[in-house]
């Protein structure tokens, strides 16, 4: 039996005891609209990263454009805020070449569903371990007012003053269109219970674990969810031993519930497939859809240590030694 030396019990002592508070993952101040669902979303995130102990250099999120993508800013974490719709890309490479790190996907509507949509589904092929909360507002918010993917038809905007004339598309129904789909959710900003155990069933899911969550814009889409919010009964919330739990105050406002099995995916699209009621909850979960990461695993992490190693042996091939 190898004897631990002072210095190593030190540090495990240290992990055990290593508490972390909200106030850990509270980065700069959020300047979103008073009322935006991003607040409640971020609320979220920093009780999901405290209730899981998750060491800020170990967690990064990363984000594409958009007023969503604003809150790698707000975590005291590493972070990630790129191109429009490139998140997904730059989150695969972390993943790929840091699979010990905690990562995250920030992305919108229109940076998920318009010009990352590419990026989007063939993320959803590699099924790389991570946690992707899609904001969904329904419009373009950050460049004042145009019309997204996944706006209402008939929406009036800057870009469509006569009325949105396509439907929107279901980044529910798309994701779950992909053969290695392996997690797919839905979420509201105006359920913080159901919000927060979502995103923790997201973040337990080893796989590509994607969440659609519905949020309020009160600058231009104001009262786009007015309906929903203020009649539970237009919701149907989703239970099951192997999705999320609904407590007893929660069942005493949403009467409308249903025990949906996760694993039953044409079920799954069929719940997709509806707008009223709302479906709020785990709707797939396949445990077994292997990650691309897992696949080609690389032999060693590629920690600062390693690269500074690799790259002072290419830079030695090069070097000129004076003569003599």
């Amino acid at each position: 039996m190898r004897t631990m030396t002072a210095s190593t019990t030190q540090c495990l002592l240290k992990l055990i005891d290593e508490e972390y508070t909200l106030d850990d993952y509270k980065g700069g101040v959020p300047r979103w609209c008073t009322g935006c669902g991003d607040n409640a979303i971020l609320a979220s995130i920093q009780r999901l990263c405290r209730d899981e102990h998750l060491p800020p250099e170990k967690t990064v999120f990363v984000s594409g454009i958009g007023c969503s993508s604003r809150l790698p800013h707000y975590m005291h974490t590493y972070g990630f805020h790129g191109l429009h719709g490139r998140a997904l890309p730059v989150a695969e490479g972390i993943k790929l070449r840091r699979p010990d790190l905690h990562v995250f996907v920030i992305t919108g509507d229109g940076d998920c569903c318009s010009i990352g949509t590419a990026h989007w589904i063939h993320a959803i092929r590699y099924n790389m371990n991570m946690t992707v909360l899609m904001h969904d507002n329904g419009i373009y918010g950050l460049t004042k007012n145009q019309a997204s993917p996944t706006s209402p038809q008939g929406l009036k905007s800057n870009t469509t003053p006569r009325g949105a004339h396509l439907e929107p598309i279901n980044p529910v129904s798309v994701t779950l269109g992909i053969r290695n789909a392996s997690f797919v959710a839905q979420a509201v900003d105006w359920i913080p219970e159901m919000l927060h155990d979502i995103i923790a069933e997201a973040f337990h899911h080893k796989g590509f674990s994607f969440v659609r969550v519905l949020q309020r814009c009160p600058e231009y889409l104001d009262h786009r969810f007015d309906e929903w919010v203020q009649d539970p009964d237009r919701m149907l919330l989703l239970h099951h031993q192997d999705g999320v739990k609904i407590g007893s105050n929660l069942s005493s406002i949403y009467r409308n519930q249903e025990e949906h099995d996760p694993s039953n995916r044409n079920r799954a699209r069929e719940i997709a497939s509806t707008y009223d009621p709302m479906p709020v909850g785990v709707l797939y979960r396949n445990p077994d859809m292997s990650c691309y990461e897992d696949l080609r695993k690389p032999d060693r992490l590629y920690t600062p240590d390693v690269v500074k190693a690799v790259l002072e042996k290419e830079f030695d091939k090069f070097t000129i030694h004076p003569a003599g």
